[in-house]
């Protein structure tokens, strides 16, 4: 692999052993339908039955709603497309973290991975644990987020850590996953190609009953008699009334953080592009087939919600669950316990799809030197074993610690939390990766490219522009839940620093025991 002429020699003696290192060990098990899988079954999570509430209360009618939806769906269809040029280019572990680390430097990467160990996947997989708990507690109401094995104990003025029987079950979920997956990249993909195909399936038995058992002439008449005119919206301070033509783009664009994050994920085959077949065309296509399934599935519920609920149903749906809404309108009495067993099966799924892929991009950075040493470790079954177990330390932990509002004496979750701050970062982030599409085709114009980017400039550029606007209104309008992200991710400045200097003095040690 090609390195701008600047980097350390302690870099290329580092990034020479990753290569001999995965080629003698990293198994290349997954095929086509199994990549699609983890595509597909890391975007597929609880916020496609849930985030249609708040974007509904944004948009405030169901011509914005389903255009909210579809401009996410471009932006993540394009964002794969693009990937894929990327992914073809490097087909090895860390995906992401490498092609920023290739396009600009270590830095970039690092700073990508930093945040996706702290926040984004962790995060991401806390949150889906304990979604998951919650639809459990449907089922087995002994099951409930304010039944205590350890009651809170505060360790700030404003954070708490507890056990409580939702919080249990979350973290058995995220040790079973973990452990699954150290057995093996059969067992990992097992597990996801069984899952995902299920909540396919069940996402499209809830769209087929919404649409063909709870169609509702009414509703129908209702919410699209006048579908671009807003109604029962919701304002924040200082934010122009969607009824206006910058308040519907300011409308339109903070609602992307609702369905962007639902749809987010897409990203994560390129992790463990070292163990894919045929990496060089089956990442790239599975990018494409996974995103494209999913957004039409998305916008396909989006769409059989509002024909069967009027819009303001919609927007205020307890708990903001619009899904199980729907379900209980048409089956009053087992409507609960289908939709919960629908967003198990998805949480479950996506949390497989997030261990499995999270763990192969610590295993690239810390082979670069640029995360704890152990992480670069493979067991008997040829999969970064420290890396997951890692990944579930530190999701178990974002489990447990709360968030604690004095004045109201309610508690939160830090992942709720965290996650919301680091949204627009990860905007960055996907910015940055296309742009480096443009990049990597002036720096590296006779690089092997088996697949190029569709639409090229066009698309990527699309992408780029598309998602600056939607930054821009974010920092304006949100910059409560913004800028916090952007100043997570410079904090991994100097935790950069301190893991170069750590790997230089191990291979200076390394040069003075030969």
């Amino acid at each position: 692999m090609n390195r701008s002429h600047d980097e350390s020699g302690i870099q290329k003696e580092i990034e020479s052993s990753e290569v001999g290192v995965e080629h003698r060990h990293l198994t290349r098990g997954l095929g086509l339908f199994d990549s699609t899988m983890i595509v597909a079954g890391s975007m597929i999570g609880s916020g496609i039955f849930i985030v249609a509430a708040e974007m509904a209360r944004e948009v405030g009618s169901s011509g914005w709603l389903l255009l909210a939806w579809a401009i996410a769906g471009f932006l993540t269809v394009a964002g794969a497309l693009s990937y894929g040029e990327l992914a073809g280019m490097m087909p090895q572990a860390g995906g992401q973290y490498v092609y920023l680390r290739e396009a600009y430097s270590p830095l970039w990467g690092f700073l990508y991975g930093w945040t996706l160990f702290l926040i984004i996947q962790t995060g991401t997989i806390a949150a889906s644990s304990v979604g998951f708990s919650r639809y459990l507690g449907v089922l087995w109401p002994q099951i409930a987020e304010n039944s205590y094995m350890i009651p809170p104990i505060h360790i700030l003025p404003t954070y708490a850590i507890s056990l409580s029987k939702t919080q249990f079950v979350a973290l058995i979920v995220i040790s079973f996953l973990t452990w699954t997956n150290t057995k093996g990249l059969k067992y990992g993909k097992g597990v996801q190609n069984v899952f995902t195909t299920m909540k396919i399936a069940s996402l499209l038995a809830v769209i087929a009953v919404g649409v063909l058992v709870g169609w509702r002439a009414s509703v129908v008449q209702a919410n699209f008699s006048h579908p671009w005119t807003p109604h029962g919206f919701t304002l924040s301070d200082h934010v122009p009334s969607p009824l206006t033509a910058l308040g519907i783009l300011v409308a339109l664009s903070t609602a992307q953080v609702g369905s962007l994050f639902a749809a987010d994920g897409w990203n994560n085959i390129t992790f463990a592009a070292g163990e894919v077949r045929n990496p060089r065309r089956n990442v790239p296509l599975s990018l494409a087939l996974g995103t494209f399934i999913v957004t039409g599935l998305c916008l396909a519920a989006n769409f059989a919600y509002i024909v069967v609920l009027p819009f303001s149903a919609v927007q205020q749906a307890p708990s903001d669950r619009v899904a199980a809404a729907m379900m209980q309108a048409i089956f009053p009495t087992a409507g609960a316990v289908l939709i919960a067993v629908a967003i198990m099966i998805a949480a479950f799924g996506c949390m497989n799809s997030l261990i499995l892929s999270g763990a192969r991009a610590y295993y690239a950075m810390s082979l670069d030197g640029l995360f704890f040493k152990k992480a670069s470790s493979l067991n008997r079954a040829n999969v970064p074993s420290a890396a997951l177990v890692m990944q579930g330390i530190w999701s178990a932990v974002l489990v447990l610690v709360r968030t604690y509002q004095p004045a109201t004496k309610t508690y939160g979750n830090l992942y709720s939390n965290l996650l919301d701050y680091i949204i627009s970062a990860a905007l960055i982030f996907y910015i940055l990766t296309i742009a480096g599409v443009f990049r990597l085709r002036k720096l590296r114009p006779n690089a092997e490219r088996p697949y190029r980017a569709f639409g090229y400039p066009l698309v990527p550029a699309l992408y780029i522009v598309c998602a600056s606007v939607i930054l821009v209104v974010l920092f304006a309008y949100r910059p409560a839940t913004t800028i916090p992200g952007v100043v997570i991710v410079l904090i991994g400045v100097p935790v950069y620093f301190l893991f170069r200097y750590s790997s230089g003095r191990h291979l200076k040690r390394s040069e003075k025991s030969i």
